[in-house]
């Protein structure tokens, strides 16, 4: 019997993920506009968020439930230590810091792991589906606006285990619609996935701030380089 999870997935948090979208710092970025100090703070927390999902659904690996969406290949743990390593150099454990946003995601990742496992699900699909689903043109955006050489700082969105990331997704839907849950347990897990959109939205607004900063810091270099540039060109006239 299907649970049709994947539908009510899709449908259920159609509107949190448009809201997601929406935030100030996505759409900069959707729009090309990426500052590097603030991207690399948010792939040190994505460092975080996914190795804790990643530990508890190791730990659930017997679990009759959470073990069936169990794809090592979609981990995301290597690939953003491969990063952080590009924008932090080699000390990077020692520079990056967990923000209050990413403190209580990775907290509520650890919360339902020990109460209730089965909402993990939701988290899973919130994060990967999404990452296979908009990686590359997210990859592409990155490469352009930061001016990556290629195979540079963008490893996360690479998935050298999942050829065919088309069917890789309809495969993972089919392991949704196949779990065992009742219709209650279904309305739970979509319920936890819009509160991971909700999370991720606080991700972002923090980082909007250091986005606008780092935007007004560039303008006003500009500005400023302009009328010095002016001034020369007028004493010289003089």
């Amino acid at each position: 019997m299907s649970s049709n999870l994947a539908s009510k997935l899709r449908v259920g948090t159609k509107k949190a993920h448009t809201m997601a979208e929406n935030v100030g710092f996505v759409k900069c970025f959707l729009k090309g506009v990426v500052e590097k100090s603030s991207y690399r703070k948010l792939v040190g927390n994505f460092y975080f968020i996914y190795s804790a999902m990643e530990e508890e659904m190791e730990k659930l690996v017997d679990h009759p439930i959470v073990s069936k969406i169990n794809f090592p290949q979609l981990n995301r743990k290597q690939t953003l230590e491969e990063d952080l390593s590009y924008y932090y150099g080699f000390n990077w454990r020692e520079q990056i810091q967990l923000s209050p946003a990413g403190e209580a995601y990775v907290q509520r990742i650890r919360e339902i792991s020990a109460t209730q496992p089965e909402l993990l699900i939701a988290h899973s699909y919130t994060r990967y589906l999404g990452d296979l689903s908009g990686g590359q043109i997210l990859k592409n955006i990155a490469v352009t606006a930061m001016n990556l050489s290629e195979g540079q700082g963008t490893a996360f969105y690479e998935f050298a285990e999942i050829p065919d990331e088309k069917e890789f997704k309809a495969r993972y839907r089919q392991a949704l619609d196949e779990l065992p849950i009742d219709e209650a347990t279904a309305d739970r897990i979509v319920d936890e996935a819009n509160a991971a959109f909700g999370m991720n939205m606080k991700m972002f607004q923090e980082l909007e701030g250091n986005l606008i900063k780092a935007i007004g810091v560039m303008l006003f270099n500009t500005l400023t380089r302009k009328r010095t540039r002016g001034s020369t060109e007028l004493a010289t006239a003089e």
